[in-house]
């Protein structure tokens, strides 16, 4: 298992564990609190109020809504659960990270199996669904290294040969073949015994969706895309966990599409600007294929903390998919090289405290906060994070950067500290060298919860044959 998997355990429905059924409890008590507590404007879509249950029927058909869940449900159940609807309200915190993993033991349908083991309501395991929050895989993946002995019994006799022989559905398929997760998609999909459920609690949420006017941030409508002006806060097309509150989604809705929009390129959450979202998969794949041929050319803006001189960056990125992304001036064989070019570093105002309050701006104790400065950057290559960590490394952090600031600040104070710095100390061995490097990944913050000085102002391809720009950036307006 992976990520989050590695984190957590596999839960049994022959082995209850009384933990899972009270930590259960305190969440919907904790939901049910915040569906009652949040304001109006959590609900509130284009300028339009509506109820959760309005906002449910308007999604996709290929997502469960409400009229896939049976009017059997009930809204409380005789466990003593408060009263709860939907996941909607948003949230203004994100949940502790959760995730449970499941062997099934007994056919049966997913809505009713996740409910009768983990003892949640039934309207939050659909809404989990429908967020794409609960995936399933034929046989269940190996266990992580944390596992305890009565998992890795429970793992072996679900994945014993005699046992798989006798399903059925591997027939024709590899171990590792039916080890693959899929998303459920449907409250009505069976799952037999020996299946692997692995259910996210906890979605990550993105509030800033609710309080978008979306309409306001498309730049452009063509037969084959839209470009949007992407808000920091949110996501470009969803995460693991959470598919609903997406800029893909939420812009379909603004336009009234009735096929979703598809993503074909990422910006990080926390920076705002310019994305293009597909209207069809055949154009999907032509834009996949101008970003390999280089035919994309982004531009961005950058509000750094110290000022940067002109010219080409050259960093090699350690590939290693996990934040914070580390990054060497000295070639590394293996490393992606990354680079980028400052056509202009000028000396700008630092964000208002409005501007700061607004987009939840963490500085992380920087203690020179009189100027910035705002960097024009052509993108090169592009790795994830790659110019927040570049910009880092060259010890002008972006303003708000959360997780890469602290780690600049640690080097100032310690020019050791970064075993990939210009000033690292030799180490003897690889052993000492991998805790240098665990010791520089601690010494990096948190990602930011919405904003940070990073816009991507312009986006063209084809020899600028299309050619986009996003309006004025949130530090030069306090405006969304």
């Amino acid at each position: 298992m992976s990520g989050a998997a590695c984190s957590t355990f596999i839960s049994l429905l022959g082995t209850p564990n009384r933990t899972h059924f009270s930590a259960s409890i305190s969440l919907v008590r904790t939901l049910a609190s915040a569906l009652v507590e949040n304001k109006k404007h959590y609900i509130e879509n284009l300028g339009c109020s509506f109820s959760p249950t309005t906002h449910r029927t308007r999604s996709y058909a290929s997502r469960a809504s409400i009229a896939d869940v049976p009017t059997s449900i009930s809204s409380s159940t005789s466990n003593g659960y408060p009263k709860y609807t939907r996941l909607l309200p948003c949230p203004l915190e994100n949940g502790p990270p959760r995730v449970e993993h499941l062997v099934v033991t007994e056919t049966s349908r997913v809505l009713d199996y996740i409910c009768k083991v983990l003892g949640l309501p039934q309207l939050f395991v659909a809404d989990l669904i429908h967020f794409g929050a609960v995936y399933y895989a034929l046989v269940c993946p190996k266990p992580p290294p944390t596992a305890t002995p009565e998992q890795i019994r429970i793992f072996k006799e679900a994945t014993a040969p005699s046992v798989l022989k006798k399903r059925s559905s591997l027939k024709g398929k590899t171990v590792r073949e039916a080890q693959k997760t899929f998303r459920i998609t449907h409250v009505n999909e069976f799952v037999e015994a020996g299946t692997y459920l692995r259910v996210h609690i906890h979605p990550k949420r993105f509030p800033r969706c609710y309080e978008i006017d979306w309409k306001s941030r498309i730049i452009a409508v063509t037969e084959s895309y839209v470009v949007l002006d992407k808000p920091a806060g949110t996501s470009v097309g969803g995460t693991t966990d959470n598919i609903e509150e997406s800029c893909a989604t939420f812009a379909s809705r603004a336009l009234g599409l009735s096929e979703p929009l598809k993503t074909t390129h990422q910006i990080d959450n926390c920076t705002e600007g310019c994305v293009v979202l597909a209207r069809t998969k055949e154009y999907c794949s032509v834009f996949h294929g101008k970003i390999r041929e280089k035919k994309v050319k982004k531009l961005y803006l950058a509000l750094t903390m110290a000022p940067l001189p002109l010219g080409v960056v050259t960093n090699y990125m350690r590939p290693v998919n996990m934040a914070p992304r580390l990054v060497s001036k000295d070639f590394v064989e293996g490393w992606f090289l990354c680079q980028l070019e400052v056509l202009d570093c000028k000396e700008v105002s630092w964000p208002s405290a409005l501007a700061e309050e607004q987009y939840s701006v963490d500085n992380c104790g920087w203690s020179s906060r009189q100027v910035a400065y705002e960097c024009k950057i052509n993108l090169l290559t592009g790795r994830t994070h790659q110019v927040r960590t570049q910009l880092a490394a060259c010890g002008a952090p972006i303003v708000g950067d959360s997780m890469y600031i602290p780690a600049v600040m640690a080097e100032k104070s310690n020019p050791e500290l970064n075993p990939f710095g210009e000033q690292s100390k030799q180490h003897i061995s690889e052993d000492d060298r991998s805790k240098a490097v665990e010791e520089w990944i601690a010494q990096h913050g948190k990602e930011p919860s919405m904003a940070i000085g990073l816009q991507a102002c312009q986006i063209s391809w084809d020899d600028g044959q299309h050619f986009y720009q996003a309006g004025s950036p949130w530090w030069r307006s306090s405006g969304s």
